[in-house]
């Protein structure tokens, strides 16, 4: 369902052919819901095991001691640890996604994360290697699922394609949970709603902390970027306006912009601290997005386009209409590999020091 609420400017350009994409496709190799408010949940199980061998903890580290920091001048920051116990969701075409549950030390909050490591991060080759990451929200509720987990949005084998094709990064993805029940008027909009879980902060600062503990990131908010469809467009378009010191792009998916909530409710002032529609005209942060929208939808096209009028910079934003598309999974699928692209255009790739 598309809430009624708001939502993004300029056409997606050609494929960025990146170099060093290039150089990662000629060695690296392929390991083989509630979708969009709309499509049927699928939970992630818990069954398998780690993918790495039992002196691994799945994360390409060794599983007792952790990794040197890289010194500040680096590009690279080495996992600080403790590592995490991750085990096998399930096998996509690009490799395994892993699950695993995080305590957040700043939020208190514990939620199911699953993980996806391209191909090239376990190659020897990059054993020393920074990967960018990104950062997937579903549609829907999200309650104990994730749609990009699920092989209706196939976004890991596409990332693997378009690396070996010159035009992607490989990214390594965090795909988390957004809420604890199904209660859909009742949604944590993934923020601190006060009395309530505090999902902004286990979202925009716990969950950085555990990829920094757990894996090779490059350094500093260039590598790091988040995209959602639907529900997932919403907060994927706030937390990035919200934490422009985390993430420095976003894509939107046919998103809406304005807090729905039922939790919200006496708690105006919070409301509008973690209003879209409000963040977005202030100025203050300086990233990027692309924010789309469904052409067979008028609604959602005027809501998007209308929401891209209001940004203020540094705030910028493009605007990309999908000719035909619906407010459907299928549709999110077709979008993959175009924001897969813009992504990686806007954000840092692999580095090593």
């Amino acid at each position: 369902m598309l809430r009624q609420s708001s939502r993004s400017r300029a056409v997606l350009s050609g494929a960025a052919v990146l170099a060093l994409a290039a150089s990662l496709a000629a060695c690296g190799s392929s390991g083989g819901g509630k979708g969009g408010d709309s499509a049927t949940a699928s939970a992630g199980a818990t069954g398998g095991s780690s993918s790495g061998s039992p002196s691994t903890t799945g994360t390409g580290q060794p599983a007792t001691g952790s990794a040197t920091p890289a010194a500040a001048s680096g590009k690279v920051l080495m996992p600080t640890g403790p590592a995490a116990a991750l085990s096998k969701s399930r096998d996509t075409g690009a490799g395994p996604i892993m699950m695993t549950k995080v305590t957040g030390a700043k939020s208190g909050v514990t939620g199911q994360v699953w993980v996806w490591l391209p191909p090239e991060y376990n190659d020897p080759k990059f054993a020393k290697t920074g990967f960018p990451v990104l950062t997937l929200f579903a549609g829907g509720q999200s309650n104990g699922y994730n749609t990009w987990t699920d092989n209706q949005l196939p976004i890991q084998e596409e990332n693997e394609r378009l690396v070996k094709e010159g035009k992607s990064h490989p990214f390594i993805m965090i795909m988390p949970v957004q809420n604890f029940n199904g209660d859909e008027k009742n949604a944590l909009d993934c923020s601190d709603i006060p009395g309530q879980a505090k999902m902004a902060t286990w979202m925009a600062e716990d969950l950085p902390d555990f990829v920094r503990a757990n894996f090779r990131t490059v350094k500093g908010r260039d590598g790091w970027g988040v995209m959602g469809a639907s529900t997932g467009g919403f907060c994927s378009a706030k937390l990035a306006l919200q934490y422009p010191q985390v993430y420095k792009a976003a894509v939107p998916i046919d998103g809406y912009f304005i807090p729905d909530s039922g939790l919200w409710k006496g708690h105006d002032a919070e409301k509008a601290a973690n209003n879209p529609d409000v963040l977005v005209t202030q100025g203050k942060a300086d990233v990027s997005m692309l924010v789309t929208a469904g052409g067979a939808n008028p609604y959602e096209t005027k809501v998007v386009k209308s929401w891209v009028e209001k940004a203020v910079p540094p705030v910028n934003l493009q605007y990309h209409e999908q000719p035909g598309g619906k407010h459907l999974t299928s549709d999110f699928k077709k979008m993959i590999p175009d924001t897969l692209v813009w992504l990686t255009a806007h954000l840092a790739g692999p580095a090593a020091d």
